[in-house]
C-alpha cells in the first residue's frame, strides 16, 4: 500500500480518472470564461446605449474644456455672410445662415441641425464661434466627429471649405 497501482490496468484506470477531471475542469473554466465575455460585452453595450441616451447639451460648454468668458459672439460683415452647407448625406443642399449663436448638431429635435442619420448621435456635435473663427467639437457622440480627416477630441478651428463629417453627413463651412 504505497500509493502505486498494483497492475496496469489499475494504472490506466487512475490515468482515464485523472483525464477524465481535467476535462471537467476545463469544460467549466471554458463555460465559466464565455459568461464572463457575455457579461462584459452587455455592460459594454448598455454603456454606449447610456453615453448616447443621455448625451451632454448644447448648456454644459464649461464642463468641455471651453472658458465661456473667452467666448465672443463673432462679427457679422454684411459682405461676407458665413454658412453652412451640407455637402453629403440625406440634407445634401441644405444651408444655414450663420449668426453668433453655436449651432448643435445630431438626430435630437431641438437640434439646430436635425440628422437622420442613423450613424450620428442625439446630441452629435456643435459649432461655436469664437472671435471670427467657428470651432466644431464633439459632444461625446457613439461614432465620433472627423475635421477633414482627424477625428475631433477637442474644439478644433474650422477652416472654410474644409469638411466635417457626422456619421453619413458632410458639412462644410462657407463664405
Amino acid at each position: 500500500m504505497s500509493g502505486q497501482p498494483d497492475t496496469l490496468a489499475e494504472a490506466r484506470w487512475t490515468s482515464e480518472r485523472n483525464d477524465n477531471r481535467m476535462q471537467g475542469l476545463v469544460l467549466q473554466l471554458t463555460r465559466g470564461g464565455f459568461l464572463l465575455l457575455l457579461w462584459v460585452f452587455i455592460w459594454s453595450v448598455l454603456r454606449i446605449l447610456r453615453t448616447d441616451i443621455y448625451a451632454p447639451t448644447g448648456q454644459l460648454m464649461a464642463n468641455r474644456g471651453l472658458n465661456l468668458r473667452s467666448i465672443r459672439p463673432a462679427k457679422t460683415n454684411r459682405r461676407q455672410m458665413q454658412y453652412l452647407l451640407v455637402t453629403e448625406g440625406a440634407l445634401a443642399g441644405t444651408r444655414i445662415t450663420l449668426g453668433t449663436q453655436p449651432i448643435l448638431i445630431g438626430r435630437a429635435d431641438d437640434s439646430t441641425l436635425v440628422l437622420t442619420d442613423d450613424y450620428s448621435s442625439t446630441r452629435h456635435a456643435r459649432l461655436s464661434p469664437r472671435g471670427s473663427d467657428w470651432y466644431v467639437e464633439d459632444l461625446g457622440s457613439t461614432n465620433g466627429t472627423y475635421l477633414d480627416r482627424e477625428k475631433v477630441t477637442t474644439a478644433l478651428r474650422v477652416p472654410q471649405g474644409t469638411p466635417v463629417r457626422i456619421g453619413k453627413t458632410v458639412i462644410e463651412l462657407r463664405s
